[in-house]
């Protein structure tokens, strides 16, 4: 449907050429700062018409919030974001030949058979103007997990086409054995992605040669596509829900719910199945911890463990285990490209299709702040699903010593 979350629930609305698109958030925690400046970069990061290398559309996707905070501040209550669509234009996808075609690659053929109805213009729920929602609530979302737990959620372009920031060899097949990739998600953030705008690849070579292939593509009017990697630093351990809600299972869950995804792989991925056992386990180590509590209480340093490596990707056996995590989602090439397509109407004639309209030649410079939002969303639930559990337990007995506890459990 068109909700996500169990306990932070976000439900979006709005078509991509309809009069606004928004969302409702339903369980943010009360008493957090929150105005229209928290939430606004990252709608800009995510609007289009940034760049030649964008859609034209000209939207300045100025979010409002409607309702759900008093004097700056969170109420507890439902939050109500909208956004008003201000270069609409349906009249590019109407009295044209573009009405007798479902377009290929497009939702227009299988929304049509799922509902015997679809929006006259654009993708309607399916076009990538549906995210707004997504990356207002995200932002919200990442407030709380910065000021709760100092969690650090960062995306950039790992790939466009067939260039990459770190293309797979023999020695590393998997990003996950790369001392510069491990080096890069420890200390990457947001400014330094933005520094390499408008490809948000934050490596000046490699941006440059990605910049190259898009505009390539864009003046042939055609399209290509890409990856967005992504890291999520300092997450608490425990965070997952076995077996069908593991961490994973929730993020590539996230992932693939985002337009034109593709694919989803978390950790080493699919070139961790070109390592051996050996190599790819993690041996866990003892490491200093600093509490997580970002406000201060508590900050002396304690032992715990580590993973001296990190194949796993931060996630084992579903669950989160205190190591950065990171993954990468595959987009596909824009379905809408200005070159003649030969195809066939609704009422099966063969012909031509010329797609109008404005589109970007490739999506992942703008998916960035989407794969963030997304993140956020899946990690405070699976954190508010844990405190939860964590608080129901501490009003009980506590257990007794002779069963297997943590150490920390033996001294009660």
């Amino acid at each position: 449907m068109s909700t996500w979350g169990d306990y932070f629930r976000v439900t979006t609305y709005g078509e991509s050429h309809c009069r606004s698109v928004g969302c409702i958030v339903d369980g943010c925690p009360p008493g957090m700062a929150l105005t229209e400046d928290d939430i606004q970069p990252q709608m800009t990061r995510r609007r289009p018409g940034q760049s030649a290398l964008t859609t034209p559309r000209n939207e300045k996707d100025r979010v409002e919030i409607q309702s759900g905070t008093e004097f700056g501040f969170t109420l507890g209550t439902p939050i109500a974001l909208i956004v008003r669509n201000e270069d609409q234009r349906p009249k590019d996808y109407g009295g044209s030949t573009m009405d007798l075609y479902p377009r290929p690659s497009h939702a227009d053929y299988t929304y049509l058979e799922k509902y015997g109805v679809k929006a006259s213009s654009g993708g309607g729920r399916s076009s990538a103007r549906e995210t707004i929602g997504r990356v207002a609530a995200g932002t919200i979302a990442e407030k709380y997990l910065k000021l709760a737990h100092n969690i650090e959620i960062v995306a950039f372009v790992s790939s466009v086409g067939n260039e990459h920031l770190f293309p797979p060899s023999a020695e590393h097949p998997s990003y996950s054995t790369n001392p510069e990739f491990l080096k890069l998600i420890k200390s990457i953030d947001r400014k330094t992605v933005d520094e390499h705008v408008p490809v948000r690849c934050p490596d000046t070579e490699a941006s440059a040669r990605m910049t190259k292939v898009i505009e390539e593509f864009r003046d042939k009017k055609d399209s290509i596509g890409g990856t967005v990697m992504c890291v999520i630093r300092n997450v608490p351990v425990g965070l997952g829900e076995p077996c069908f809600d593991k961490l994973e299972a929730q993020l590539g869950h996230a992932m693939m719910s985002i337009p034109a995804t593709k694919g989803f792989e978390i950790g080493s991925g699919f070139g961790g199945c070109e390592v051996p056992g050996s190599i790819h386990n993690d041996p866990f180590v003892v490491a200093p911890e600093v509490a997580e509590n970002a406000a201060g209480a508590g900050n002396e340093n304690k032992k715990r463990l580590a993973t001296k490596t990190n194949n796993s990707g931060g996630i084992q056996g579903g669950i989160s285990n205190g190591a950065d995590i990171y993954f990468r989602v595959a987009f596909k090439p824009p379905a809408t490209i200005g070159q003649a397509q030969t195809t066939t109407t609704y009422d099966f004639t063969e012909g031509t299709l010329e797609a109008k309209g404005r589109h970007d030649p490739c999506v992942v410079p703008r998916a960035v702040p989407i794969v963030e939002a997304m993140s956020a969303l899946v990690i405070i639930d699976a954190l508010m699903a844990q405190k939860s559990r964590e608080a129901s337990k501490s009003l009980l007995p506590p257990l007794p010593t002779t069963l297997p506890l943590r150490p920390e459990a033996n001294s009660q």
